[in-house]
């Protein structure tokens, strides 16, 4: 997970692509290396599985209807 995200946040072509990490992890070393490899956001993953799709929900509602990404 964080080596992907270490390579692709290194490759020009990819580097836009927000990366949103969704774990069961709330480490606090994880958030920062999340972040410091340029995570779009974290995300601890809800047990239950109807909230859990609710997140996935609101992560694709944000990133595909509220924000603006660069075309290219």
């Amino acid at each position: 997970g964080q080596e992907f995200l270490q390579t692709i946040k290194d490759d020009y072509e990819f580097k836009a692509i927000p990366v949103v990490i969704l774990t069961t992890s709330d480490a606090e070393r994880d958030i920062i290396k999340g972040y410091t490899n340029q995570a779009s956001a974290f995300i601890t993953k809800p047990v239950e599985f109807n909230k859990f799709i609710e997140v996935v929900n609101e992560i694709e509602g944000f990133y595909l209807n509220i924000i603006k990404l660069p075309r290219k």
